[in-house]
């Protein structure tokens, strides 16, 4: 399993599950689902290092193109990671919560 979809994002949210926004700190300030760490994929791999140890590294971006690049990248090295197909666009879009600001 490669992508999954918002209400996969949001069981896993509640449980603590880490959640790594790839996208760039511009994008990230102005709205974004509560709770995830952001790594831009510019810098994705020097920290790569910071991935958490998880049974399940949920990877998002704004509609899933950069967060499957990165979710295959950690799936490469032996990370169990995901992509949320549709990203913080459909999150948003869905009317679900979003934090804003840096």
């Amino acid at each position: 399993m490669t992508e999954v979809d918002l209400l996969t994002l949001e069981d896993a949210l509640a449980e603590g599950a880490p959640v790594i926004d790839v996208r760039e700190a511009d994008e990230y300030a102005q709205v974004r689902v509560p709770g995830v760490t952001l790594i831009p994929l510019s810098e994705f791999v020097e920290r790569v290092g910071e991935v958490p140890d998880a049974e399940i590294v949920y990877v998002i971006c704004a509609v899933g193109g950069r967060s499957l690049q990165a979710a295959k990248y950690l799936s490469a090295r032996g990370i169990n990671a995901v992509s949320v197909a549709g990203g913080t666009s459909a999150w948003s879009q869905s009317g679900r919560p979003v934090e804003m600001g840096a």
